[in-house]
């Protein structure tokens, strides 16, 4: 945990005079904390080192080293204009100023530096305060990951890296009720893959792993953007399609159907691999709520299971019964 020296690492370094900033390289370089030491004359000069202006990104800095008091853009604006960027907000900044008032150091830290040094410094006591804020950076950024991964996982599945069924029934009841207030329609669609059972006692669960894999990646290929699909249950995947009707869900829902059965064989052992599909839309006669759309898409994935698998089956509430849809893409 903590400070990586196996990380690259970059300085900046700004201060007008020049015997200032090589002594400031020089002890940070006999250190050998850092893999690249910027310089710049003023804050305007670092701005537009870490800014130029003509369309290429900057380089990301992980410790600013900053003289309060120099002619043009001083420390106090640069400090302002750095901070103001959200990307930056975590990046240490020691100031560095030969005025000891107690005001001018409380003033620095409110505006977002992160410590300060009075001129004349001593090399070593430089040397330790930047080890310190490197190491809180690197603490800082760590964390940052942990809980990037952790909200990744809450709502991922972490085998296929699909959307997992919590945050799929979030979204849906989120579009079902958008749909019902703008009277759009909506289709979910929920795929089941036939006999999936035996790809596992036949191959193995690692093959099986795989399969599964695949089938999301195909998913994940053949849909629009604002299209979501998740894993559902174990062989069961859902799909939801804002600004959709029954023909168009159908259709949908078989060409699903024909890329997984052309595009997961391999990944399955050879063993055949194919899905039985659901269709049910909103508006419908008798699908109010959420529940009631999953309930209808998973009687639909039920009659195409009875039918003889691989095919796809739409709900139709005014019949009050789950149909095979008739379409071949």
């Amino acid at each position: 945990m903590g400070y990586d020296a196996a990380v690259p690492q970059t300085c900046l370094i700004i201060d007008d005079s020049l015997t200032i900033r090589r002594g400031l390289r020089l002890a940070l370089e006999k250190a050998q904390l850092f893999d690249e030491i910027l310089e710049a004359r003023d804050g305007a000069d670092a701005l537009e080192i870490l800014s130029p202006g003509d369309g290429t990104p900057g380089p990301a800095v992980d410790l600013v080293l900053c003289d309060l008091v120099m002619p043009g853009v001083d420390g106090w604006t640069f400090l302002e204009k750095f901070k103001a960027d959200e990307a930056n907000l975590e990046v240490p900044v020691i100031v560095l100023t030969g005025q000891e008032t107690v005001d001018k150091k409380v003033r620095a830290l409110d505006e977002g530096a992160s410590d300060y040094l009075t001129k004349p410094f001593d090399p070593a006591e430089l040397v330790a305060r930047v080890r310190v804020h490197m190491k809180i950076k690197g603490l800082q950024d760590q964390l940052r990951e942990a809980n990037a991964s952790l909200e990744a996982l809450a709502v991922h599945d972490p085998l296929t890296g699909l959307y997992n069924r919590r945050y799929f029934i979030e979204r849906l009841e989120v579009e079902l009720d958008r749909s019902r207030r703008h009277s759009n329609a909506l289709a979910l669609l929920l795929l089941d893959l036939d006999k999936f059972r035996m790809v596992n006692e036949a191959q193995g669960h690692a093959v099986g792993d795989k399969a599964l894999f695949a089938v999301a990646d195909t998913l994940r290929r053949s849909l629009r953007r604002h299209d979501l699909v998740c894993r559902f249950a174990g062989a069961q995947f859902a799909v939801m399609l804002p600004q959709t009707g029954r023909a168009e869900g159908a259709a949908v829902g078989e060409k699903l159907r024909l890329a997984i059965s052309q595009d997961a064989y391999a990944a399955a052992g050879n063993v055949p691999l194919t899905a039985s599909v659901g269709v049910a839309t909103f508006p419908d006669a008798d699908i109010v709520s959420i529940d009631d759309l999953l309930a209808r898409a998973d009687d639909a994935v039920t009659r195409a299971k009875e039918m003889g698998r691989d095919r796809v089956v739409m709900w139709l509430g005014e019949l009050g019964q789950a149909a095979a849809v008739a379409i071949r893409i």
